[in-house]
């Protein structure tokens, strides 16, 4: 029993031994996972991604609205924002007018500018919008982007003489729009069906505004005539320049007369422009071309004409009373 005690005893020893042994070697290894876990909170910056920047076009200085944005006025930075309809390219907006005033720094977005029919006219152009109807517009076959003539039928009152007069009035005026299709609308081809059909139902729909492409010193004419006539749409094929030659007609004297150069000056041009616009147009020359009191009237007109002295007669003058009856462009002369 002593000898297997003894053994016993030494087993427990050497096992005790054993396990202090693997105790002392998890002691030397665990002091290194501590800094290895100290080191992930330092490395987790560095693998964070950087925030997404976006090329954004806004203001290097205020930006008054209703003026063309020069290129000096613009600039390009990164923000980390992307405004729907913002631009990329200062050169795109460039040259593009605000419709409201933009302090600098501000994003320049395409619903600040001016849009539409606006920027479809030409330099010196006014869209002048006139009274259409499947008749005037050529059976509503006219599209915008179109070019027509405009006719004007002018119907007299008068009851001996009809005076009543169509010619033409302005050649090759571009359409802008006709009803409710715009050359700023909808293409004009498409691929798209539902786009084909709205075009469609545009073009079935009648239209009652014809809107043209007019220089400013033809709009006081085309203004007169769609007051005082009738006008037609003639359609004519874009490719045919052909032009009336202003030079063979007088041109129509203006309601406000321009000043006249004092002795010495030299002589003043024409008006032209804003300036003939501006000097206007009476209906009665639109109407007579021009010769306005020399044209008399359609109506009876009675004058005492004294009667002359015979020729070589000595004695006093026969009395008595001529009258001249003018009736439209007819004169005759009666004696009383």
């Amino acid at each position: 029993m002593i000898n297997l005690t003894k053994v016993l005893a030494a087993i427990l020893v050497l096992l005790a031994i054993a396990l202090g042994g693997y105790a002392w070697m998890l002691g030397r290894q665990a002091p290194k996972a501590p800094p290895a876990t100290a080191a992930a909170p330092t490395d987790a910056p560095a693998r964070a991604p950087e925030a997404a920047t976006h090329p954004v076009v806004v203001a290097a200085k205020p930006l008054p609205a209703g003026v063309a944005i020069p290129a000096d006025a613009l600039r390009v930075e990164r923000l980390t924002i992307n405004p729907a309809g913002a631009f990329q390219d200062a050169t795109v907006a460039a040259g593009r007018v605000p419709v409201l005033d933009l302090a600098e720094g501000t994003p320049v977005m395409e619903n600040q500018l001016v849009s539409g029919l606006a920027l479809r006219i030409g330099e010196g152009e006014r869209a002048v919008a006139v009274k259409a109807d499947e008749v005037m517009g050529v059976g509503n076959k006219i599209q915008p982007g179109d070019f027509v003539d405009v006719f004007v039928m002018l119907k007299s009152d008068g009851k001996d003489i009809d005076r009543s007069q169509a010619r033409l009035l302005l050649s090759r005026k571009r359409v802008l729009a006709f009803g409710s299709a715009s050359v700023d609308g909808l293409p004009s081809r498409s691929t798209d069906k539902a786009v084909q059909q709205q075009q469609q139902a545009q073009r079935a729909e009648a239209a009652r505004t014809a809107v043209l492409a007019v220089p400013v010193d033809d709009v006081n004419r085309l203004t007169i005539a769609d007051t005082s006539g009738r006008l037609l749409l003639a359609l004519r094929n874009p490719s045919d320049m052909s032009e009336p030659d202003p030079k063979l007609f007088a041109d129509l004297p203006t309601a406000l007369l321009p000043v006249q150069a004092r002795p010495g000056e030299a002589r003043r041009a024409p008006l032209e422009g804003l300036d003939r616009a501006q000097a206007g147009l009476t209906a009665a020359d639109l109407v007579t071309g021009g010769k306005g009191p020399g044209v008399r009237p359609p109506a009876t007109e009675v004058r005492a004409v004294s009667a002359p002295r015979a020729a070589g007669s000595a004695g006093p003058a026969r009395s008595g009373l001529q009258v001249e009856v003018i009736r439209g462009e007819r004169s005759e002369t009666v004696n009383y």
